[in-house]
């Protein structure tokens, strides 16, 4: 990350964000404690964010950021961005898959079928998933699900978006660190439509259902291959 580039975007952020109309100021924006206030951290706290003495702040404490600042969906990427420059961490190579596990998917090819990671990543998919999932260039169904385009293509988002946020919970849960990564990240992109989610799961994700992917009605089976990997093939069956 550039040289405190994250406490000088907060700051921008704050003396650009409308005050209340309390009289004359001398500072423009907010004030840090009124943005303190709003996002429910210490005033000590922000001012070490702004000044880059801490540089780790938690997901949760971005978002109510976020939120006080009343970001936009591209400033919270941004804001992610700049927390995942200051990492030094290279993302893993991608899983190498079976042949078998391949030659089982191309059985599936009239399906819209995909092998996922225990994160939600499509590691393999027929032309069928590709052509009505709706991902376009995305690789992770679950960031796709909180992603602005997501509810017009899911008519049941709400059903989705729950069962998304459970099924990373769960890969979290067992010490997937994709998963975990990617629910800081969900955390601060999507704010409380996820974390409310993720933070409130009571139950194991479903591994079969039905969903509806814009005009499409689909039955869903999950079947887990053997294997350190714990991939998982999902198939997706029109319903007439």
């Amino acid at each position: 990350m550039a040289d405190n580039a994250l406490g000088r975007f907060l700051r921008a952020r704050r003396e650009a964000t409308t005050p209340p109309a309390t009289g004359r100021r001398r500072t423009p924006g907010l004030r840090r404690g009124e943005l303190a206030d709003r996002a429910g951290i210490s005033v000590e706290y922000l001012t070490r964010l702004e000044r880059g003495t801490d540089r780790s702040p938690s997901g949760q404490v971005l978002s109510a950021l976020a939120d006080a600042l009343a970001m936009t969906a591209d400033e919270r990427v941004h804001l992610y961005r700049l927390i995942k420059a200051g990492t030094t961490c290279s993302p893993p190579p991608p899983p190498q898959l079976r042949p078998t596990v391949k030659a089982m998917l191309a059985t599936l090819e009239a399906a819209a079928a995909a092998v996922l990671s225990p994160s939600g990543d499509v590691l393999a998919s027929t032309a069928r998933f590709h052509e009505i999932s709706g991902l376009e260039d995305e690789r992770n169904l679950v960031r796709f699900a909180f992603s602005p385009r997501a509810k017009a293509h899911y008519p049941d988002w709400d059903q989705v978006a729950n069962d998304r946020a459970a099924t990373l919970r769960a890969a979290a849960d067992l010490g997937d660190h994709s998963a975990a990564a990617l629910a800081f990240e969900l955390s601060v992109t999507a704010g409380a439509a996820f974390s409310d989610r993720y933070d409130t799961v009571a139950s194991l994700p479903p591994a079969f259902g039905t969903e509806r992917w814009g005009p499409h009605l689909l039955a869903y089976e999950t079947l887990w291959f053997a294997g350190e990997g714990e991939h998982r093939l999902v198939a997706y069956f029109s319903q007439h």
